[in-house]
């Protein structure tokens, strides 16, 4: 029997907070530190592991963490999940986006379907389609291929699936994968727009609409400013349009696309870049094949989130260990930092993920919190962030954990050597050093120069990125989330606080505001 309780509650977690701290400072210096490294390391899949040496945890802690694991059920909770409950009660919907990727549990029907072969249906079309435009089997009014695909659409919609183009753009490059170039319009900005579009050249260009119920208001806007631009062309926009959509929505049966792939209301935006979301648009820039295999690398990593040890379960340990860092230690924020160009958007995803998942007050039963829940995420690929903000997060007042990404080696294979040292040596030699110094810090009786140290990092390493590890690190992430949610007790799947905006903003534009919002509307030209 499942018991949904209050984070506050649980004994463990009392224990956890009148438990002694760590302190870094002495516990990475020399061999003991050594010692860590090698013990605090857990197994991922693809090659990958998450190693929270660097975090402050001890084996008490840690006993402490798994105790907590238990009794908040977190291994039963997850299988309600994959089993088919009613885990999203906010919006009283089933979460499925694992099974975009496998199946974990038992069969799940819903609106009459097996929702499996609904997923794999999907794939099996868009893997049909764009396998036909890479062929010239579909091509623009003029018999000519397509040389790039657009996606339009916002939020999880973009973010998610631009991360993952970017993260694979020059491995596909590298290994003979690249298909079509790919861009992505998001903001309602028209300055959005024109630039993608002065960009691509648009006879050639295959536009994909991305909306789930075919009404989101800033994506249907930049589709009439993409229909106009085609129009302008003289070009026919429903032979250059395809749509990502509900079965239900406006756009199933338009005939104003080439062809509709689905998606439908049991996979949140942000959890669906392993769906037809992120499907269509990867699947042509870079074939069908190197899409199933970034569902492949995220199958094996849910499979790693089933083991009921959380010491054995990277995604489960990283859950707990942010919940402690919040919750006991106090700390506000943690910051993404991959040591990767490749993942210069993938902060970004995870702001979404984390904060729109569990940026919550109160429980899954809606009565409020009396304790901290999703931390503010922020990030910035190494080593540009080290001539950022790591000023603040070495030496400010706050103390941020880390959670580093660095990988062995670069996706392009070639590199320079410049002193003795190749670019990417340096760059893993930097991602090393960081780790360091924030766990130790520096003494100097020049207090401008002294690094008070004790700041926690956790670093998950990797060969190369690559779509198998790319869809593990992406369900790592995922997954963690799930846990902690289920940790505060909040409902991770629902999103309300997006809606607010959306409400007030129509009635600016219908003219019926109050006072205040009306004046701000006059200050911005409305």
């Amino acid at each position: 029997m499942i018991s949904w309780t209050n984070l506050d509650e649980l004994a463990s977690y009392k224990k956890l907070a009148a438990q002694s701290k760590v302190d870094l400072t002495s516990a990475m210096n020399g061999a003991n530190g050594a010692a860590r490294v090698a013990k605090y390391n857990v197994p991922m899949s693809s090659g990958l592991n998450y190693n929270y040496a660097s975090k402050q945890v001890n084996d008490e802690v840690l006993n402490t963490l798994v105790e907590l694991a238990n009794e908040a059920q977190l291994s039963d909770k997850f299988a309600a999940l994959y089993n088919g409950e009613v885990v999203n009660t906010g919006e009283k919907r089933l979460v499925l986006h694992q099974m975009c990727r496998g199946q974990l549990g038992s069969p799940i029907t819903a609106d009459g379907v097996d929702k499996r072969d609904f997923y794999v249906a999907q794939q099996t079309k868009i893997a049909d389609f764009a396998k036909k435009v890479h062929a010239g089997e579909i091509t623009n009014a003029a018999g000519e291929k397509f040389t790039t695909v657009v996606q339009i659409g916002i939020g999880g919609s973009d973010l998610g699936p631009r991360a993952m183009y970017l993260a694979l753009e020059n491995w596909a490059k590298k290994n003979g994968c690249f298909k079509m170039e790919a861009k992505f319009i998001s903001n309602v900005d028209p300055d959005d727009a024109a630039s993608v579009l002065n960009s691509v050249d648009v006879a050639h260009s295959i536009f994909i609409l991305v909306s789930k119920s075919g009404t989101t208001l800033e994506t249907l806007t930049n589709e009439s400013f993409v229909k106009d631009a085609l129009k302008n062309a003289g070009l026919d926009a429903s032979k250059h349009m395809i749509a990502v959509t509900s079965e239900t929505s406006p756009l199933a049966k338009s005939s104003d696309y080439l062809a509709a792939f689905f998606m439908d209301d049991y996979i949140g935006g942000r959890y669906s870049s392993t769906s037809a979301v992120g499907g269509a648009v990867l699947s042509l820039a870079f074939g069908p094949e190197v899409f199933a295999q970034f569902l492949n690398g995220a199958a094996a990593e849910d499979k790693k989130a089933l083991n009921k040890n959380p010491l054995e379960n990277p995604a489960m340990l990283d859950a707990l260990i942010g919940v402690y860092e919040r919750n006991v230690l106090g700390y506000p924020a943690t910051a993404v930092l991959p040591y990767s160009q490749a993942l210069s958007r993938f902060p970004a995803h995870l702001q979404q993920l984390d904060m729109e998942s569990n940026g919550k007050s109160v429980n899954r039963f809606g009565e409020p919190v009396n304790y901290v829940t999703g931390p503010i995420i922020f990030g910035e690929p190494g080593t540009n962030g080290q001539h950022s903000f790591y000023q603040l997060l070495h030496q400010g007042t706050d103390i941020v954990p880390l959670q580093f990404i660095g990988y062995k080696n670069s996706q392009i294979g070639t590199d320079v050597v410049i002193e003795d040292s190749t670019s990417q040596q340096k760059l893993c030699a930097n991602v090393a050093a960081q780790i360091m110094a924030f766990a130790c810090g520096k003494a100097d009786d020049n207090k401008n120069k002294f690094f008070a140290g004790n700041r926690p990092s956790s670093i998950i390493v990797g060969d190369k990125v690559t779509p198998e590890s790319l869809g593990a690190l992406l369900a790592h992430f995922e997954n963690k989330v799930m846990f902690q949610g289920f940790i505060w007790n909040i409902n991770s799947f629902d999103q309300e606080g997006v809606q607010l905006g959306k409400v007030l903003a129509k009635k600016v534009l219908a003219g019926d505001t109050a006072d205040a919002l009306k004046a701000y509307a006059n200050m911005l030209g409305l």
